[in-house]
């Protein structure tokens, strides 16, 4: 069978909406001459098929010659996003800036240099009011360049040039900041993607001295602009959560997030970074327990993406419909309400079909543990397999294996709790490997590693005695701050109690809740 995902014009044409098809039908008769070009009915072809296959779309277009098929496939290309940056010109800031400029640029190349000074003023203002700094820095070159190669009238203005040079060196040290500080925070997730949470003092030292040898200095001497602070927020975010320091990692999030309401025309500006801010705000208040803040911010995030739903374009679309259903799923495991989370399962699955192109893999993955885990709470420890089966079996050595064993955790419990004794002494090689080749394990892991190997072997009249054993050492690993999101992934103490209590894992949770 033919793989869609590889031809990147049908996976384009197959994105469009339908008001952007009648555009781009709209944007393409205006530019021919007449009749039906062959770009046109290429276009067509490919909108009406379900699969791509040239020799299909040869079959079916016989104008086409195999020969000139890629020749036309990348003339169609550039064609649906030339009428596509028609219509998100009047949506993205940045696009209108970048129009005005490339104006600027041609009345300068006519001679007409004062009206492209003119008109360059002008925009440097709206890029000043909507953040756009590079965009700015940009626009104060190409003054620059002006002023240095033609007699203006600025000369007869006090210290008009003088004012432009400081502003273009003053916007260079933020641009060059700005670089500098998102840098830092794809490098700390890059050394958490490597590192994983720090596991004692040394690894806490070792993450702030990575930190301290990457953040720009001199910050603290101006104020910052939002991007910057954007930037810091979120490298101490992840600084913070490397080091497992909850509370403070979710400060962080907090001040990422006030600065869209301190000014909040940026959520519409840019609301992939307004979601991501709220999506690890409330992650961080799931991990911390923070059930009242929980429920405020879920309400920014529900009421955002309600209020915006049709002005967002499609990546904007997939990151909010993956980071609302995981809030609502995280929402049920905060109250323990778990058929309330394996009712929402169809409609959440349905929400995230038509991103099933664009969603990475280890998203799609932690659906599938969370699903699982909302089937284990009520012992329905068949479905749960189902999903796990999903993530153990996996054979992607590029996904972080910390989901992965996880959910090889919970598949053996799951065996354990349908007294597949055999099948669990067949999975534990397996994952004893993987946590032998894992350099980023805890003490969560292993104790619940090495109680599953015991328990298998166990006779049933001695489980009682181990599950309370295994209580107090669930009840110790609580005491150590570096062990808290471990314990929040599987809460074996949810699972030891039902079995101390001999209730379900959903009525443990309620009653250590109390507690």
């Amino acid at each position: 069978m033919p793989n869609t995902q590889k031809d990147q014009l049908f996976i384009l044409i197959k994105s469009l909406t339908k008001a952007e098809k009648r555009n781009f039908k709209l944007y393409a008769s205006r530019s021919q001459s007449g009749g039906d070009s062959k770009f046109l009915q290429l276009f067509d072809v490919l909108d009406r098929i379900a699969q791509y296959d040239d020799k299909v779309i040869i079959k079916k277009v016989a104008s086409i010659e195999k020969r000139h098929l890629a020749n036309l496939k990348r003339h169609l290309y550039k064609q649906i996003l030339t009428s596509l940056r028609l219509i998100y010109i009047q949506k993205n800031i940045d696009i209108q800036i970048r129009e005005q400029l490339d104006f600027a640029r041609i009345l300068y190349g006519k001679g007409m240099y004062m009206q492209s000074l003119r008109l360059l003023e002008r925009i440097k203002q709206t890029a000043v009011d909507h953040h756009q700094d590079v965009l700015h820095l940009e626009i104060l070159e190409f003054q620059k360049l002006i002023e240095t190669r033609h007699v203006t009238h600025s000369r007869q203005v006090e210290n008009k040039v003088e004012r432009l040079l400081m502003e273009s060196l003053q916007r260079s040290q933020i641009t060059h900041d700005i670089n500098l500080l998102s840098a830092l925070n794809i490098q700390l997730h890059g050394y958490y993607i490597q590192y994983g949470h720090a596991r004692n003092k040394e690894g806490q030292h070792k993450s702030i001295e990575f930190f301290n040898t990457h953040v720009p200095t001199g910050l603290d001497r101006r104020q910052l602009t939002f991007f910057e602070k954007a930037n810091l927020y979120q490298s101490w975010m992840w600084l913070h959560y490397i080091n497992l320091d909850l509370a403070k990692a979710r400060e962080s999030a907090a001040q990422w997030v006030n600065l869209f309401m301190e000014d909040p025309r940026m959520s519409s500006k840019d609301p992939d970074l307004y979601i991501r801010s709220l999506y690890y705000l409330l992650m961080l208040l799931f991990l911390t327990h923070q059930k009242e803040d929980f429920e405020h911010y879920l309400s920014y995030l529900n009421e955002f993406i309600d209020n915006t739903w049709e002005e967002l374009n499609d990546n904007s679309k997939m990151l909010a419909s993956v980071y609302q259903n995981l809030c609502h799923l995280n929402f049920t495991l905060l109250h323990n309400d778990f058929q309330a989370g394996i009712d929402a399962i169809p409609e959440i699955k349905q929400n995230l079909k038509i991103f099933d192109n664009y969603m990475d893999e280890y998203r799609s993955l932690l659906f599938e543990f969370k699903y699982a885990y909302l089937h284990f709470a009520v012992g329905d420890f068949e479905k749960a397999l189902d999903f796990l089966n999903k993530i153990v079996l996996i054979k992607n050595t590029q996904l972080p294996k910390d989901l992965q064993i996880y959910a090889s955790l919970l598949q053996l419990i799951c065996l354990y709790e349908q007294e597949q004794y055999d099948l669990m002494s067949y999975f534990i090689s397996p994952l004893r490997r993987l946590i032998n080749k894992y350099p980023i394990k805890n003490k969560t892991q292993l104790a619940l590693f090495d109680f599953l190997k015991k328990l298998a072997m166990l006779p049933a009249a001695e489980a009682s005695s181990a599950f309370a054993a295994f209580d107090s050492e669930v009840a110790k690993l609580r005491k150590d701050p570096f062990e808290a999101k471990a314990l929040h992934y599987l809460r074996p103490d949810f699972w030891a109690k039902s079995h101390l209590d001999n209730c379900t894992v959903e009525e443990a949770s309620y009653e250590l809740e109390k507690v």
